[in-house]
């Protein structure tokens, strides 16, 4: 980019979880301040979703704002995190308690990044992957196999592309894309976030349609279906820590509102609902979740 006459620092932070975290955003923004980083300066977030959460909340609050452009490296990256605008760090309460709305001016996603991913890392993204064939679009269990990563990926971005249009800051709709992540954030919460994102949502995928079938909301097929996508995928379908573990760490939710809390119901492959409930109804679910058949 010099070559081109453009002026670039770069700021490397250690990968994973345990990095998105409040010191490492400050560090950034004092890297930026003394970089001398200007309000017409540009961030690129080259990496994986944790790079991406990171430095897109940085641009925002830099100067009250600098542009973002997000290059994601990885397939949970390229599916669902960097696209949309929501932008985190972890606090010890709980994950994505700080964060803000901050769209992307562009997301540059070149799939031959994907080739240089050790297989758990794609795996963890097959798990987002097959959250949109369950909220939105079976065929797309069909591409898990990754012949078709182009299309995949371009499913996947359009599904969610036209839910933020209708739901940006996810009061509604938005929230299908939470499918697996109330039981599956508090599953990287209690582990101290050593569990990989994908591999928690994948468990709490599992636990949410277990529940619903014990409950006659959704059929068993179904879930054998997602047993299937996700062991295919060498994802977990259960967790070791306890439902009372998971409950306290589920209260700490940032879908919670004051005693009600927002589930992801599945009905049946393709098609998710809503459903406000109270924390002890969430509870049950849980419950039932664990219970299994």
């Amino acid at each position: 980019m010099c070559d081109a006459g453009f002026e670039t620092v770069k700021f490397v932070f250690p990968a994973g979880e345990k990095s998105k975290n409040v010191p490492t955003l400050l560090s950034l923004l004092n890297f930026m301040a003394g970089g001398r980083i200007t309000r017409d300066s540009t961030v690129f977030a080259l990496g994986g979703g944790v790079v991406g959460d990171l430095a897109g909340l940085a641009a925002s609050l830099y100067m009250r704002g600098v542009g973002l452009v997000q290059l994601p490296t990885t397939l949970l990256a390229a599916v669902d995190s960097s696209v949309g605008g929501k932008t985190a760090v972890d606090l010890p309460a709980g994950k994505n308690l700080m964060g803000a709305f901050y769209q992307p001016d562009l997301v540059i996603c070149d799939t031959d990044t994907l080739g240089t991913l050790p297989d758990s890392e794609f795996s963890n993204g097959c798990a987002e992957v097959i959250k949109y064939a369950f909220i939105s679009d079976a065929s797309i269990l069909d591409m898990l196999d990754g012949s078709r990563i182009d299309e995949l990926i371009s499913r996947c971005v359009a599904i969610k592309r036209d839910i933020v249009t209708a739901d940006e800051h996810d009061r509604g709709e938005r929230q299908l894309l939470n499918f697996g992540h109330t039981f599956g954030h508090a599953i990287e919460k209690c582990s101290g976030y050593t569990i990989p994102h994908g591999s928690a949502v994948a468990a709490g995928m599992v636990i949410m349609a277990t529940a619903a079938v014990n409950k006659g909301l959704c059929d068993t097929i179904s879930l054998e279906l997602l047993k299937t996508a996700l062991r295919s995928c060498g994802l977990p379908v259960e967790t070791h820590y306890s439902e009372a573990e998971l409950f306290d760490t589920i209260q700490s939710d940032k879908k919670r509102s004051s005693d009600r809390i927002t589930l992801v119901v599945p009905r049946r492959v393709g098609l998710c609902e809503l459903t406000e409930v109270t924390l002890d109804i969430a509870r049950e679910f849980l419950r039932l979740g664990m219970g299994g058949l």
